[in-house]
């Protein structure tokens, strides 16, 4: 246990969650179902095999002996990821990166995090511990900075003219965005759920000879399994309807390889944020818990960054970016409170 490396390391998971996006910048003339596809067969199966197999000794033994009961949750809940996922993509697509991050994921952190304990029993226990308390103030400053985040967001719809929006953001559309981010944050919390429901599956790995900070590889191997088949369902379905299916040998020589490339990088950054996040819940000790909370905050945290750098803010008042700096503050705040609350429970047992 060492809460410190656990907040570093999803910081490390949150840089790389809030910055996935970016290179789909580069990625031309792809409809988004397209580059989507190409990103999630990195992020989803290609990437997490090979860091399984550099990570987890006798990887096949590992998978083929899991406990049936835990695998298949794990897969349950990486299907319902995966709608959250799809929706994911779209809240950045109507809402832009600061906004959309900010809206999904907040949801998202109240679910995932809360969720657990109640589930195992365990959030009374929380209430009857300092450490505990300390740990749900983190968690209750962390929904706060995001609320701060959303209020910027709002802030900025309505001092931004549609032309303004659309500058930075090609298909904005806040109504569509806020329904799709509700979505997207309900289901997105159902791997954290995955994560949970997969320990057992750790535990097998590590006394398979894995190490513990590498325990849960073979278990995004099933979540992410899960979501891939949702993924790619959906996106054949848009193929289809939209007839996109050109986009993935179209193209002249570089466009082509260039659309690949920086699809495939994409999905995996994408995939560097659950490995390390994963790492980051094996040095949080009883309330690892709270890691989804810590994810998420940095997330946001890193993902508004660039939309301030990405000039996704241009055009608002000097009061809006002192509400979306302030949110990011809250955020570092609530990840260095839900830290000393997991430190102060290696002193309590």
């Amino acid at each position: 246990m060492n809460p410190l490396l656990g907040v570093i390391l999803h910081a490390i998971g949150g840089f790389a969650a809030g910055s996935f996006y970016i290179p789909f910048r580069k990625v031309k003339n792809w409809a988004w179902e397209s580059y989507w596809l190409v990103s999630g067969v990195c992020a989803w199966i290609v990437v997490p095999w090979i860091v399984a197999l550099l990570t987890v000794p006798r990887l096949m033994e590992v998978l083929t002996g899991a406990p049936v009961m835990s695998a298949v949750m794990c897969v349950v809940f990486g299907i319902l990821w995966g709608v959250g996922g799809l929706t994911f993509g779209l809240s950045m697509r109507y809402l832009g990166m600061s906004l959309g991050y900010a809206m999904a994921l907040g949801y998202s952190a109240a679910f995932g995090t809360i969720i657990p304990p109640l589930y195992f029993g365990t959030f009374v226990d929380l209430l009857a511990d300092a450490s505990g308390l300390v740990t749900l103030a983190g968690v209750g400053v962390c929904l706060a900075g995001i609320a701060v985040c959303g209020w910027a967001g709002i802030s900025k719809e309505r001092e931004m003219s549609d032309d303004e929006k659309r500058e930075t953001i090609r298909e904005f559309d806040f109504r569509k965005g806020l329904w799709v981010a509700l979505l997207c944050g309900i289901m997105s919390a159902c791997f954290a759920f995955g994560i949970a429901a997969g320990k057992p599956i750790a535990e097998h790995a590590i006394a398979f000879g894995t190490i513990p900070l590498f325990s849960n590889s073979p278990v995004f191997i099933f979540i992410l399994t899960g979501g891939f088949a949702t993924n790619f369902i959906w996106c054949m379905i848009l193929n289809a309807r939209n007839r996109t299916f050109g986009d993935y040998v179209s193209g002249h020589g570089a466009s082509i390889i260039v659309n690949y490339f920086f699809a495939s990088l994409a999905g995996t950054i994408w995939y560097f944020q659950f490995m390390f996040y994963g790492m980051g819940t094996t040095k949080m000790g009883r309330y690892d818990f709270s890691s989804w909370s810590i994810h998420m905050a940095f997330i946001i945290v890193f993902s508004n960054i660039w939309g301030l750098l990405f000039h996704e803010w241009k055009g608002t008042s000097l009061r809006t970016h002192r509400i979306i700096i302030s949110g990011i503050l809250v955020l570092i705040l609530s990840t260095w409170i839900i830290g000393l609350g997991n430190y102060m429970a290696s002193f309590s047992g």
